[in-house]
Order: C-alpha cells, then sequence, then structure tokens
C-alpha cells in the first residue's frame, strides 16, 4: 500500500496534458475485454479478458507496444467479475505487474471464485492455463476496494468513480476524471439499463463525461429483448411443456448472475402454483456465487435485499426445490434418473463444464429441453446449437463424440444481462449533458458500426467503432 501511495502521488511531469485509448480486446468482437489509457502521466488498464471461445488466441494483446513493459503500468481497474472481463488478470502478475487491482467488493469474490474454477476447468479439460494459483493468490493481496460512488486518486492525473451497471453482482460503470476534470471518461462495461429481479438498472447520473465506451452487445437495429415479465413467462411455458411430457430440462447458465435470476423465476413459479415444484439441480459454481450474491446485500435491489435480511422464509435462494450437485456419483445418478426435473448448469456458453455431461446423455430425447438463458458468442458450442445444428462433436474424456440433437431447443432473450438497442439508446439519452465521442465496442463490426452511426445521427456526436490495436485520441 505505501508502494501504491508513493506512485500515486509522485511529482508530475511537465508537458501538454493529453489522453489516449488504445482497443487491446473486445473490439469488433465479444471476449477478452481490455482498454489502454494513456495520458502525459499515467498507464491504465481496464478489464482484462479472456476469449473463452477460443483456444489458440484466448488473450488481449498484452504484447502491443503501448502495454509493454508490463510493470509499468500505474494501475488496472475491473468493471466486473465475468471472466471474459477479469479472466487474464493473473497474467498481469505472473509477468511483472505489482501494482493494484481496483475493484468492488462483490467483483473482488467473484473474481477469485471465477478464476480458480477457470483454472480447474482447464487442468480437466487437457487445456494449459497461462497462469497457476499462485498468480490468484498474488494477484488477490493487490486489491484494492472501491464501494459504488467513492472518488479514489488511482494516478497523480486520475481519479476513479464506480457506479451500479446493472449486469452482475458489483458490476460497475467506471468513471475516469483526467486532469483535475479536464477530461472525463465512462466505460460502461458490461451494462443493463432495466430493473431485473437482482438489481437496479444502470446508473446515468454522472457529472460529467466527454467521452462514452459503450457496449454493443446487442447494438443492431433488429436487437430487442423481451421484459423481464414476458421472459418469466416463457420459461413458465417451456417448464410446463417439458414436465407435462415427462422431460427434463437443461439450462446453460453462467454462474454469476443468470443462475440467481433464473432460480429467483422458477422459485416464483412454483411458489405462486403456477407450476408443480419438480428437483431444481444446481451443478457447477452456482452455490458458492449465489453464497456471495448473499453477502453482498447492498449491492441488489432493496426488495431482495429485505427477503435475504429477514427470517421470514422468503429468501428465494434457499428454497427446498433447489439442491446442489456434491460430486460426479450424485451427478451420474441425477442423469440416470428417469423422473423430470430442471438443471442448472455451468458453463453459460457450453464450454466446457458440468453442462455437457447432462447434454450428452439428454440431447437425443424429444421430450427433453435445452433452454438457453444467456449470450451465446460465436464459436462456442451454445452458439452452433442456437442456429440449429442437428448433431455436435463433443470433446468428452479426450475422445470426440458425435452428439444428435432432438430435444427441444428454445433460447429466452429476456433474461440478458446486457441491455438491447432500444435500452442502450436509451441509456445515452439520459446521460446529460450528451457525450462529446462515442466509442463502440464489446458487439461485432456490424452492431458496433450500426449502434455507432445511429448514435452519431440522434445525438451529433463523434462515434467511433475501432479495431483491436487501434488507438483513439481523447484529448
Amino acid at each position: 500500500m505505501k508502494d501504491f501511495g508513493l506512485n500515486i502521488y509522485r511529482p508530475t511531469r511537465p508537458g501538454q496534458q493529453w489522453a489516449r485509448l488504445t482497443a487491446l480486446g473486445s473490439y469488433r468482437e465479444v471476449g477478452r475485454a481490455c482498454h489502454y489509457i494513456t495520458t502525459n502521466e499515467s498507464r491504465v488498464m481496464v478489464d482484462v479478458g479472456v476469449n473463452i471461445a477460443s483456444d489458440t488466441d484466448p488473450m488481449p494483446y498484452f504484447t502491443a507496444p503501448e502495454a509493454l513493459p508490463i510493470e509499468k503500468l500505474d494501475a488496472v481497474v475491473l468493471t466486473h467479475s465475468h471472466l471474459d472481463h477479469a479472466g487474464m488478470l493473473p497474467v498481469l502478475f505472473k509477468y511483472g505487474y505489482k501494482g493494484p487491482v481496483y475493484c468492488t467488493p462483490p467483483t473482488r469474490d467473484l473474481m477469485l471464485l471465477l478464476q480458480t474454477d477457470y483454472l480447474k476447468v482447464s487442468g480437466a479439460e487437457g487445456k494449459r492455463c497461462p497462469y497457476d494459483m499462485e498468480d490468484i493468490r498474488t494477484c488477490m493481496k493487490h486489491v484494492v476496494d472501491v464501494n459504488w460512488g467513492e472518488t479514489t486518486q488511482i494516478t497523480p492525473d486520475i481519479k476513479l468513480t464506480f457506479s451500479n451497471a446493472g449486469h452482475i453482482l458489483g458490476s460497475s460503470a467506471v468513471h475516469l476524471q483526467i486532469g483535475d476534470g479536464k477530461h472525463n471518461i465512462v466505460l460502461s462495461g458490461d451494462q443493463k439499463y432495466e430493473k431485473s429481479w437482482l438489481f437496479d438498472a444502470a446508473n446515468t447520473k454522472f457529472p460529467r463525461v466527454e467521452t462514452l465506451v459503450l457496449e454493443s452487445t446487442y447494438g443492431a437495429s433488429g436487437d430487442y429483448q423481451p421484459s423481464r415479465q414476458e421472459a418469466n413467462q416463457e420459461l413458465q411455458d417451456i417448464v410446463s411443456r417439458t414436465l407435462r411430457r415427462g422431460g427434463k430440462i437443461i439450462c446453460p447458465v453462467f454462474a454469476v448472475g443468470r443462475s440467481q435470476e433464473v432460480m429467483i423465476a422458477i422459485d416464483e413459479l412454483f411458489r405462486s402454483g403456477a407450476v408443480k415444484p419438480v428437483p431444481v439441480w444446481l451443478d457447477g459454481m452456482i452455490q458458492e456465487a449465489t453464497a456471495i450474491h448473499a453477502s453482498h446485500p447492498d449491492y441488489l435491489t432493496s426488495s431482495l435485499r429485505k427477503s435475504l435480511l429477514q427470517d421470514d422464509g422468503e429468501n428465494p435462494f434457499t428454497s427446498a426445490w433447489f439442491r446442489p450437485v456434491k460430486g460426479r456419483e450424485l451427478r451420474d445418478s441425477i442423469i440416470h434418473d428417469s423422473s423430470p426435473c430442471i438443471v442448472l448448469a455451468t458453463s453459460g456458453m457450453m464450454s466446457g463444464g458440468p453442462v455437457m455431461e447432462y447434454f450428452k446423455h439428454w440431447a437425443h430425447e424429444e421430450r427433453n429441453s435445452l433452454c438457453f438463458v444467456g449470450y451465446q458468442a460465436e464459436g462456442t458450442l451454445g452458439r452452433r446449437l442456437q442456429k440449429g445444428f442437428g448433431e455436435v462433436p463433443m470433446v468428452m474424456n479426450g475422445k470426440t463424440e458425435i452428439v444428435k440433437v432432438g430435444c427441444e431447443m428454445l433460447t429466452i432473450d429476456g433474461f440478458s444481462g446486457h441491455s438491447d438497442r432500444r435500452q442502450l439508446l436509451e441509456f445515452v439519452d439520459q446521460i446529460n449533458p450528451k457525450p462529446q465521442n462515442i466509442i463502440c465496442h464489446h458487439g461485432d463490426y456490424f452492431k458496433c458500426n450500426e449502434l455507432g452511426r445511429t448514435l452519431r445521427d440522434r445525438y451529433k456526436c463523434r462515434t467511433y467503432a475501432p479495431k483491436n490495436l487501434e488507438t483513439v485520441r481523447l484529448m
């Protein structure tokens, strides 16, 4: 901490003030988010993600000249804990970084959980992980907790403020005040501008924003999602339909965020009597992630916080129908049990994890259902199944097997933790005063360009959709 402080309050350099943003990941793609902000005084990296869909090129562009040497970085800031935003953080420490990592307390706790699991899953699948547990432990020693609304000096000329992004527990928009307020940049991170069962809508109240870096995951003209209420009805329909025919429902979920939302929705269905309760098996890190949610009630909606803190039996996460899967033996017995049930299992994009076992054994039966509730990136098994592939290759225990798909497949877009096009436009509309520059990222080329074009026409601002390794001058 002493070294961090000495670096922050070091003598400033003379000369003209300037600031640039270099794209090191997630530009014109989804995954491996990494923004590199340089000023005449500082070097700050925002997010250090992994590309889950790629075994050959999973890391951000750490070897870009701007980013080297890594030990010269002043600070790392994390918007949230998902692997595509924080999964490669330990690599920085492996290769010489010794500075601070700024994030919210929930991001710290969830990040440790997800990085440790990434290490475990990579080993189980025979893949080489670029870091080990010791690097994760080193990383955690350097974390500096910052709550929403607190302003913190992170370099001689940059102040940081986090605010709610509405995406997952602790997810934040990053407001950076550069040069005593000469230029203000907001990096939205992954965000949801709609109140959900778990979180309030993303914050739009910033004192000043000259540059906005905005996600574009669902930024194209046709990218409209149903509301949470419509999603709840879709879930009720598929659960009722599948259980009537004696089938099983597989929900590939992200352990953080989507799994808790789906749990609350299922709990509501069962408690209301709309659907007769069946066992809901939780496989993967869902239980651990849910416990972390319960330990940070201040980051949840007021109604959910109240149900968690009052001992009145209303806590949706502790209902009797939710049952953890502890060990392979129980998983095998569930797989071979013919009675109806619901399984929420990781990973959310079917890129590994326990969901693969259930899918392998249940996919061929017409009475069963596969229900996607989260984004499926290009190159993942989940995206291929969404496209309607009738059979898919799967590597299981080192062998490639062809799995035939006969089950009903459905995507419920309303559970997404990302804003759709309408919400992205409304988010920008609510920011006052409006940004002079908007940089679109975290979406494919067409989505970034189309969203940027609409924002430019509507607000008469400059918009950019840079490629990875391009640099935009901010001031």
